[in-house]
């Protein structure tokens, strides 16, 4: 129950939890090598809550966030739903800003890991980009505009979110095991102990 230091293992989970969740900013312009799951799904659920945690400050100091909470119940009283929602201010923003480079490193790491090349992390901007400008477009042109516009923009903005699925998949699948063309196994070098101390 207790590691050769009397701490708790739970403890030293907690820590090395933290660490998985900071290594990204660690690697912040390290795009070649190769990121474990634990480690991008540790940095995704830290910029979740650093977001969270952002966007609810924004909004105290009415630095341009909002927050709501939303509560209904039937006449009835027998149906009850709640909803929250918060969207981010200045703060939020630079956050987003100053983590664009190590959500794109962690990603394309993400992607060697699993033997693919990091150049598939761009895969939805193609469809994204042509169904934002055509949003714009239609926006200032005229009706006529609008219509041709509008299919585009019905067209090309669902293949970018089927482009980010096939991301989310390639994301979640288990590494290669052993080296690929882009490194070692970040599993395999975890697995030897470190400072020839021996695993717990």
């Amino acid at each position: 129950m207790f590691l050769s230091h009397g701490r708790p293992k739970i403890m030293k989970q907690g820590r090395d939890d933290m660490e998985w969740m900071t290594l990204p900013l660690k690697r912040y312009f390290d795009f070649a090598g190769r990121s474990r799951r634990k480690e991008f799904w540790m940095w995704v659920l830290g910029v979740v809550i650093v977001t969270i945690v952002l966007s609810l400050i924004d909004t105290m100091l009415g630095l341009g966030g909002r927050s709501a909470v939303d509560t209904t119940v039937t006449p009835d009283g027998l149906n009850y739903s709640a909803s929250a929602w918060t969207s981010g201010g200045w703060l939020t923003n630079l956050f987003a800003l100053a983590i664009l480079i190590p959500n794109l490193a962690v990603g394309v790491r993400r992607l060697h890991d699993t033997g693919r090349s990091g150049w598939w992390i761009v895969l939805p901007m193609p469809f994204y980009l042509v169904g934002l400008v055509a949003a714009v477009m239609a926006m200032f042109g005229g009706a006529g505009a609008m219509a041709g516009l509008f299919g585009i923009v019905m067209f090309a903005m669902p293949l970018g979110f089927l482009c980010a699925l096939v991301l989310l998949v390639f994301f979640c699948l288990e590494g290669t095991r052993g080296p690929n063309r882009y490194g070692p196994d970040p599993k395999a070098s975890e697995a030897a102990p470190a400072d020839g101390q021996a695993l717990n």
